[in-house]
């Protein structure tokens, strides 16, 4: 299986850098897990849109796109408490 590129749009990479360094240190590992098989790690599709997924990743909810044209995952929003 290959590996898809991780991007983060600005307002979701903001929150990132926002974020605690041991939430952040996970969150990143978790990410990269989901790098490698965004379909699955209990992500759910958005308004039947199974490009356009919700997933929690570190107890943090992360709302991306998948490309599979270009083997991208491009994060939206990130939230997390």
């Amino acid at each position: 299986m290959s590996r898809y590129a991780l991007q983060y749009a600005p307002p979701a990479d903001e929150a990132r850098r926002s974020m605690p360094p041991a939430l952040r240190a996970s969150f990143d590992v978790g990410m990269r897990d989901l790098s490698a098989a965004p379909y699955g790690l209990g992500s759910a599709p958005v308004k039947d849109d199974p490009d356009r997924r919700e997933a929690t990743i570190s107890d943090v909810v992360v709302r991306y796109y998948v490309s599979t044209a270009v083997l991208t995952v491009t994060v939206v929003r990130v939230i997390y408490f």
